[in-house]
């Protein structure tokens, strides 16, 4: 894989370095052309001025003569010029200097034509009307090489020069792509391993060097696999946590359904009637306990997986918690205990299922009650917004228990002796929490605890 994304890339970088010198090439050819017109058409080349100047050359009388414009031009462009006879004569001139020969050969007028003399002067012959000029431009920028060549030979040895030069930029491309590529690509592949390793549960998170432009995409996979990590480490915790309460909640079903068979089994005997309603009331008591164990199983779990309807009430939460607070003190089992409840309003209105809401409260207030003794007051009281604070001066919660009194199937350390399934917590917690509320518990031990629900 690692590979594959290096050919990718090193392939799009050598078309690329390709393009950019065709384009260049291209590019190149037309702004010479372009300079080569515009200069022209600014300073015209010598050859061309010596032929312009044609237009300015008559013929009065058999002698040849340049008009003023002529001159002008030859002045502007510091030249001279002299006009030859068929033997190389010369017949007149016009600004030449005192130096400039009179007679020309064949051959003078050839080396004359090819090479620049000592006072920088370059010669150019033309011929206009069967008159023949000799121009001399003094100028030290112009420079005259000649050279002969096969045509055919120019076309190949450039198509060969071409091919070479391309092949060495591709060749310095792929090098330079190659190396380029290897700095983008391992991150990439870094990326998919760290994938690989998410994807196989290995959530370490491993420190990368060079992460590039890539860093912030290694940051969340960090993230990523920090949360995986700890969802795995909750979901272990939880996997454990309900196998000890399907070990527990198996226990507890054992001991109930133990004793209804060894009563059902006494009632099948010759007894006197007050032992058969004793029995047969034990065993009312026992399947009731069961009843209630699988009600609070099945509740747990619809509330987890948010299928519980509500039943909605425009309610008065004032009234609504005074009278469960009569209630827990018409019960005998906490008629001796001290529980007081303060409302800072009379009328405080809430829509919630009363029915849910009542088994939530109900249950931190029994929590309260049962896990202190029965001279520790209870301070029950509403408040604005919608506050509902259950308070208590007993034993406390210990402090590793208190981040987990919520979990489903969790029990205290302090709860051996007390009954129950471990799930009362989590489904008031569930139940305040489908309303749109939230429970908030603070606790110290030998201080007390104090449990706020806010609607």
């Amino acid at each position: 894989m690692r590979w594959k994304i290096t050919g990718r890339f090193l392939t799009a970088i050598i078309c690329t370095v390709f393009c950019v010198i065709l384009i260049n090439g291209m590019i190149s050819i037309v702004a010479f052309f372009i300079y080569n017109n515009a200069s022209e058409e600014i300073h015209p080349s010598p050859t061309d001025f010596t032929r312009t100047l044609a237009r300015y050359i008559s013929e009065v009388d058999g002698t040849p003569q340049i008009s003023d414009e002529g001159v002008a031009a030859l002045q502007q462009r510091n030249a001279w010029l002299q006009f030859l006879d068929n033997n190389g004569h010369v017949i007149s001139e016009v600004l030449a200097p005192p130096t400039a020969p009179q007679h020309y050969t064949p051959v003078e007028l050839i080396h004359a034509y090819k090479y620049r003399d000592e006072n920088n002067t370059s010669i150019f012959v033309t011929e206009h009307d069967g008159i023949m000029y000799l121009v001399g431009i003094e100028d030290s920028s112009l420079t005259k090489i000649v050279f002969t060549s096969n045509t055919s030979s120019i076309s190949q040895f450039v198509a060969q020069v071409a091919l070479i030069i391309i092949i060495i930029d591709l060749v310095i491309a792929a090098i330079i792509g190659f190396i380029f590529s290897s700095f983008l690509t391992k991150p990439i592949y870094g990326m998919i391993e760290r994938i690989r390793k998410l994807k196989s549960r290995n959530f370490s998170v491993a420190n990368m060097q060079n992460q590039g432009i890539y860093r912030s995409v290694f940051q969340n996979l960090d993230d990523v696999a920090e949360n995986l990590k700890l969802q795995e480490e909750e979901r272990h915790k939880l996997e454990l946590m309900r196998n000890e309460w399907i070990s527990n909640v198996s226990h507890d079903m054992k001991t109930p359904l133990a004793s209804i068979q060894g009563y059902a089994e006494l009632l099948q005997d010759d007894i006197s009637p007050k032992e058969k309603a004793d029995y047969a009331e034990i065993i009312e008591k026992k399947s009731v306990y069961m009843r209630e164990l699988l009600d609070d199983f099945t509740l747990t779990m619809r509330l987890r997986q948010q299928q519980m309807p509500l039943q909605l009430v425009e309610t008065n939460i004032v009234s609504f918690v005074r009278e469960l607070v009569i209630d827990v003190l018409n019960d005998p089992s906490f008629s001796e205990h001290n529980i007081s409840f303060e409302a800072q309003t009379e009328r405080l209105m809430k829509s919630i299922d009363s029915h849910l809401m009542k088994r939530a409260l109900l249950n931190f207030i029994y929590n309260a009650l049962v896990h202190n003794d029965a001279q520790v007051a209870l301070e029950i009281s509403v408040e604005e917004p919608a506050t509902i604070i259950i308070r208590d001066q007993g034993k406390g919660i210990a402090e590793a228990d208190l981040p987990q009194i919520f979990e489903r199937y969790y029990r205290g350390t302090n709860t051996e002796n007390i009954k129950g399934t471990g799930l009362g917590m989590a489904i008031a917690r569930d139940i305040i929490q489908v309303h749109g509320g939230e429970v908030i518990v603070t606790s110290k031990i030998d201080v007390g605890t104090t449990v706020v629900v806010r609607l």
